[in-house]
């Protein structure tokens, strides 16, 4: 009959060994961690951005003063904005906040959480409708290259997508704006907006879209072109083509989600470009998103309203960027 000490010494040592914690259990602890670092880093950003606007010339009482007004007018200017303290607990006191989903109040006395209510889901509209452009033209043009390593289409979209990926937004959307807008008027050039603040008709949408998506189509082709590249050099893959597997299943069941996680990190990275390079092609395009209130901050030397902008951006790119991590993670198998 077997006892407790049946078994080998290996097994019966085993077996007084702690068990590790559950697949789920571990899966969330690493969740939590990375979430955390995320969490850090957001905030290193957000002090950055308070200092970085305090250093600038000037302050806010200056910037949004009227003319005429008096040094008394603006030291009593300065100490309703709270300058007078140091950056750093203003800072503070504005962090503290937005757990509530207080942003604060900007130097012209409006509630930061209203002037972004309405740009904000603008900016969000454009920037993801061009992630999608991006990943849907990126992964064809990717994936057409590399069905023929080394042919003449492989080498055509290369060359390509080196060339776009050197090109600057500013110059892309002035490039659309000669084509489609001046020379054959296929396209408006600005945007009108509707009495809600939304762009009044989606064909004003199409010039901004592809403005911040063609460069990104560049950067994202080469990624997936390479990725592809690696992925077909492992074993498993060279062991379906010797088997013999159609080519279409070699590329959708071992090629292709091989190449999956470096692709969703290029996605993500390329997130934070769209949102970054949005100021400057909804300046271009007259488009009602946060560009233009970030560059009216900027200009009243408004920290809080700065590091508004900032926050709001930042989690969504924090978020595409967690979910890039997840995306791997599923990928190889749960490890994040």
């Amino acid at each position: 009959m077997a006892g407790p000490l049946s078994g080998t010494v290996s097994e019966r040592v085993a077996g007084l060994r702690p068990r590790p914690a559950g697949p789920v259990l571990s899966g969330t602890l690493r969740l939590a961690g990375l979430l955390a670092r995320r969490a850090l880093l957001l905030a290193v950003l957000l002090v950055t951005v308070f200092v970085a606007v305090e250093l600038l010339p000037g302050d806010a009482a200056n910037a949004t003063s009227e003319r005429g007004e008096s040094a008394a007018d603006l030291a009593r200017r300065r100490e309703l904005l709270g300058l007078d303290r140091p950056v750093l607990t203003r800072f503070w006191e504005w962090m503290t906040g937005l757990p509530t989903g207080d942003f604060g109040t900007s130097a012209r006395g409006e509630p930061i959480a209203d002037i972004l209510s309405k740009p904000l889901p603008n900016t969000l509209l454009l920037g993801g409708l061009a992630l999608l452009v991006t990943l849907a033209v990126s992964l064809a043009l990717g994936c057409w290259a590399a069905l023929k390593p080394g042919g003449a289409t492989d080498r055509a979209v290369s060359a390509t997508a080196t060339g776009i990926l050197a090109l600057p937004e500013f110059v892309v959307a002035v490039a659309l704006v000669l084509v489609f807008a001046l020379w054959t008027d296929l396209l408006p050039a600005v945007t009108l907006t509707d009495a809600d603040g939304t762009p009044a008709s989606w064909r004003m949408l199409i010039l901004p879209v592809l403005a911040l998506a063609i460069p990104q189509i560049g950067w994202n082709v080469r990624i997936v072109r390479a990725a592809l590249a690696d992925e077909a050099k492992a074993p498993h893959v060279e062991s379906a083509v010797i088997d013999g597997l159609p080519r279409h299943r070699v590329f959708t069941h071992h090629l292709l989600p091989g190449a999956l996680p470096t692709v969703a990190a290029g996605i993500a990275t390329s997130t934070g470009m769209l949102l970054g390079g949005a100021v400057v092609v909804e300046t271009i395009f007259n488009y009602p998103g946060i560009g233009s209130v970030l560059a009216g901050a900027v200009t009243d030397r408004d920290g809080p309203l700065v590091a508004g902008v900032v926050a709001v951006t930042g989690a969504v790119i924090t978020g595409v960027l967690l979910l890039a991590d997840l995306v791997r993670s599923w990928a190889s198998g749960g490890r994040i």
